[in-house]
């Protein structure tokens, strides 16, 4: 098994190991007196692993409960998350009990978003089901539902008190959800650079996913250490997620997260290359990997769409957006612009 250690406002391990799903509750029985679990999930997630989750809880001695929303985007909103508090208000789980995070990012997001607020706060899992929880979303305590105005508009930091980490559920996992993760991966093997972005430059994160997600989450790790509330140089993370949250608004979010962080580092890494930030070369080279892995590089919304679209992103302050630019394949920098100028990275 790999543990890597996340030391945060709460300090926590993620576990990546086959057939981990399957003992789960013993896992949470470790860190937490065995009372009410809560299991939020999706529809699609839910009946290929709810009852190994449900089993394996009650078998450490939990009672167990489910949640489960209606899938996809629409569940990061304020109906769902009113109606899960609503759940757990009348199912009368307490502090002393857990919710279990089920699935994706979105799950992850809805329920640490109700872990984080209700009663003031209580416990919660992640069991991370896609690629994309499993190597950024279920780490690092950022939990969020969208608004009218824009995605993750109503959210907070709220560290987990473990990370549950099988590979063995992304078997099941369609090939869009699969590419979307890759999406996030190339993000990282852009920010470290070195073996990693070998790996991923080279069309390998399938035949190596277990060391491609344990990289990913160390490096993570290392920047949460470091910055837990997005502040410096968490603010890293979000390459290509400024333009690509623009693209999931401009879609009215039929376009997937990972294929829009895609659209947004190739946009950024144009933009860089030509106003001096970057070669060429590193412009090519990263728009080629996203095409290794069949992620989109272009969108069809104007600039003046993605503009009007931006101006309700969460990383906007004192009228600037924090913009993550590459220099090289391992450095990027954060470079403040004023709102209105961009339209010139556009």
């Amino acid at each position: 098994m790999i543990s890597i250690p996340v030391s945060a406002s709460t300090d926590y391990n993620v576990l990546i190991e086959r057939g981990l799903i399957a003992r789960v509750g013993e896992e949470t029985a470790k860190l937490t007196k065995p009372a009410r679990a809560v299991i939020v999930s999706g529809p699609n997630t839910y009946p290929l692993y709810g009852e190994t989750v449900t089993a394996s809880l009650e078998g450490a001695g939990f009672e167990v409960l489910h949640f489960i929303h209606q899938g996809g985007e629409p569940a990061k909103s304020l109906e769902t998350y009113g109606k899960l508090l609503n759940f757990l208000c009348d199912s009368h789980v307490s502090r002393s009990d857990i919710l279990v995070a089920l699935g994706g990012g979105v799950t992850g997001d809805l329920a640490g978003f109700a872990a984080a607020t209700y009663l003031r706060g209580i416990s919660f899992v992640q069991i991370p089901t896609t690629l994309l929880a499993a190597v950024d979303s279920s780490v690092g305590g950022k939990t969020a539902i969208n608004l009218n105005s824009g995605k993750n508009q109503a959210g907070c930091f709220y560290q987990p008190i473990a990370v549950f980490c099988d590979p063995d559920t992304l078997k099941t996992l369609p090939d869009a959800d699969y590419r979307c993760g890759c999406a996030e991966i190339v993000k990282y093997g852009v920010l470290a650079g070195g073996e990693l972005f070998d790996t991923v430059s080279s069309g390998g994160i399938k035949a190596n996913e277990e060391a491609v997600i344990a990289s990913c989450v160390r490096i993570k790790s290392r920047i949460v250490n470091e910055d837990e509330f997005d502040r410096g140089m968490r603010m890293l993370l979000n390459l290509g997620h400024s333009i690509g949250h623009a693209v999931e608004k401009c879609s009215g979010y039929a376009v997937h997260h990972g294929d829009a962080v895609a659209i947004g580092m190739a946009m950024i890494a144009r933009a860089a290359a030509d106003k001096g930030f970057c070669s060429e070369s590193c412009r090519d080279i990263i728009i080629e990997t996203l095409k290794k892995y069949d992620l989109p590089t272009e969108t069809s919304f104007t600039a003046d769409e993605l503009f009007e679209a931006s101006k309700a992103d969460k990383k906007i302050s004192g009228g600037k957006m924090h913009l993550i630019v590459p220099e090289k394949i391992g450095s990027c920098r954060i470079k403040s612009i004023d709102i209105d100028a961009l339209r010139d990275w556009l």
